[in-house]
C-alpha cells in the first residue's frame, strides 16, 4: 500500500471506515513478534488465531496480520520474526483504547508466554 493515495479505490476497500483516510492523520502501531522455538504447530496456529481475534476491537480502523514475506534477501531486511501485527487506529485515543481493550488484554494474558521477543514501532 505503499504509494498509493489515500483516496484510491485499492486503498479505500480494506478500511471499514474510507471517509477518515483523506488527509487525516492516523497512528500506525507495528508489532514484530519472535515466538519460542519450542512452540508446536498447534500452539503457532492458536497464536495467529489470537492476532486474529484482535480484529474484534471496535476502536481500530483495520488489523493486517502476516509472517515474513518470501522476498529476495537482501542486508537490510530482517525475516528473522515469526509474525507481523500492524493495527491502523484513528488517532492517539483510538490507540490507546486499543491497549485498554479487553480483546487485546487477553491476547497479552494469553499469548505473552509464546514470544521471546517484541518489538514495536508506532509510526504517525
Amino acid at each position: 500500500m505503499v504509494g498509493r493515495r489515500a483516496d484510491g479505490p485499492a486503498l479505500q476497500a480494506g478500511f471499514r471506515r474510507p471517509e477518515l483516510h483523506k488527509g487525516s492523520p492516523m497512528l500506525v502501531h507495528s508489532v514484530y513478534f519472535w515466538l519460542q522455538p519450542e512452540l508446536t504447530p498447534a500452539q503457532c496456529a492458536a497464536f495467529r488465531r489470537g492476532l486474529d481475534s484482535l480484529r474484534g476491537i471496535a476502536c481500530v480502523e483495520q488489523v493486517w496480520v502476516g509472517t515474513p514475506a518470501a522476498v529476495t534477501a537482501r542486508p537490510v531486511v530482517d525475516k528473522t520474526y515469526s509474525f507481523a501485527l500492524t493495527v491502523l487506529c484513528r488517532d492517539l485515543a483510538a490507540h490507546d483504547a486499543y491497549q485498554r481493550d479487553p480483546l487485546h488484554q487477553a491476547f497479552l494474558t494469553q499469548f505473552k508466554p509464546y514470544w521471546s521477543r517484541v518489538q514495536i514501532y508506532d509510526t504517525e
